[in-house]
C-alpha cells in the first residue's frame, strides 16, 4: 500500500471512490434512491475543483496502483470550535480495503500536514450510523457534538469527533 499526494490526474479515480465508498457504507443508512443518483461526473469536477486549488489531498493506492482510499483536510470550517482549528473533511476508502491501516495511514498523512500549517485540534464528522464510528474511537476521537442533518429526505445524526492533542492516535 502507497500513500501519496494526490495530482491532479487523479480526480476520477477519487471521485470512483468517493461514489463507490458512499454506496457500500451507507446502502443500509442512506435512501437508494440518494445513492442511485450520485454521479461520478459531478464528483470528479468536484474533485477537479478541489485539487486544482491547491488542497493536498492524499490517496491510497493498491499494488497494483489503483486508488482505494483519499483524505482531505483544512482549516475548521464553521469557526463554532474553538478548540479544533482543523477537520479531516473527507475519508473514503473502498470497503474491500477497509480494516487494512489505511485510514490511520491517511489520517496520519492528513493530521501531520494539518500540524505544519499549525492548525491543532482535529475535528471530524461523521454519520452516527456510519460502521466506522468505532474506527475513530479507536483512534482516540472524542465526541464533541452532534447535529441532525437531512440527506435524500432523510432525517440523520451527523457526529462530531474531535482530537485535543491534534493528532488521533496510529
Amino acid at each position: 500500500m502507497k500513500i501519496r499526494v494526490a495530482s491532479t490526474e487523479d480526480y476520477a479515480a477519487i471521485a470512483k471512490v468517493h461514489v463507490d465508498s458512499w454506496r457500500e457504507t451507507y446502502h443500509h443508512i442512506v435512501p437508494h434512491s440518494y445513492l442511485d443518483q450520485l454521479s461520478y461526473v459531478e464528483k470528479e469536477t468536484l474533485w477537479q475543483k478541489i485539487l486544482a486549488s491547491g488542497a493536498k489531498v492524499y490517496v491510497a493506492e493498491n499494488d497494483c496502483g489503483q486508488i482505494v482510499g483519499f483524505a482531505n483536510g483544512g482549516k475548521e470550517r464553521t469557526g463554532d470550535y474553538p478548540r479544533y482549528q482543523a477537520e479531516i473533511y473527507a475519508i473514503y476508502i473502498l470497503q474491500s480495503y477497509q480494516n487494512k491501516g489505511i485510514g490511520k495511514a491517511l489520517i496520519q498523512r492528513v493530521t501531520t500536514n494539518l500540524k505544519e500549517q499549525q492548525l491543532n485540534g482535529v475535528l471530524l464528522w461523521v454519520l452516527a450510523d456510519n460502521p466506522s464510528v468505532g474506527f475513530y474511537q479507536g483512534i482516540g476521537g472524542k465526541k464533541v457534538d452532534e447535529e441532525e442533518i437531512t440527506i435524500g429526505g432523510k432525517q440523520l445524526i451527523e457526529v462530531a469527533y474531535g482530537w485535543d492533542d491534534d493528532s488521533p492516535k496510529s
